[in-house]
């Protein structure tokens, strides 16, 4: 496999392959903040959490996707999730998404070390040529959050996908690309410092 499970850790951070033994700390990240009544997210409910699991891990078993959780290393506390998904050997290419936090620790350093493992991981030791992202075209928040990354905007594809109430959403598609990571990197490294 391309992606294999591996622990990234940084910056009180720990990302470890999402196994069910994440169950209860899944659900309560996502109990911080009811996400999943959030109309634009993948956030399970908490009765769906064993089976959001269970999902990621036949992704896996598939190599499409490599969930983790997201781990705060000084509390040990389960704070959300990310994945590498939609995982293309052959162009050398993965995607970030499935990610959400609990809402405690949104707007800390945690998505912003996040994204430094992820994106150095997938560039650096996987040797990818390209990083993308995809979110709902309504999902403000997240586009900004992919912007401010240094990932630029590639397009939307409209009636893409189903929404978890049904409706169908355009999604927008980002990438970075292997020549833009440098400068991304010290940018994030520079916000980071922010947070401390």
């Amino acid at each position: 496999m391309f992606v294999q499970p591996v622990v990234l850790r940084d910056h009180g951070v720990r990302l470890e392959p999402l196994s069910t033994a994440h169950e209860d700390g899944l659900r309560a990240a996502a109990a911080d903040g009811e996400l999943w009544k959030i109309r634009v997210t993948s956030v399970p409910e908490p009765e769906n959490t064993r089976a959001y699991i269970e999902t990621a891990l036949q992704m896996r078993a598939e190599g499409h996707r490599l969930a983790f959780a997201v781990i705060d290393e000084p509390s040990g506390r389960v704070v959300g999730s990310t994945s590498y998904h939609d995982v293309l050997p052959a162009v050398r290419r993965v995607e970030i998404g499935y990610t959400w936090y609990a809402r405690s620790v949104q707007r800390s350093h945690i998505n912003t070390t996040c994204k430094l493992l992820m994106m150095g991981h997938a560039f650096d030791a996987l040797d990818c040529a390209v990083v993308g992202w995809r979110t709902d075209n309504f999902n403000f928040a997240s586009q900004r959050a992919i912007e401010r990354l240094g990932a630029k905007k590639d397009g939307v594809i409209r009636g893409h996908a189903l929404r978890r109430d049904g409706t169908v959403r355009d999604t927008v598609m980002y990438s970075m690309s292997a020549g833009e990571w440098p400068e991304a990197r010290a940018q994030l490294l520079y916000l980071r410092s922010r947070h401390a």
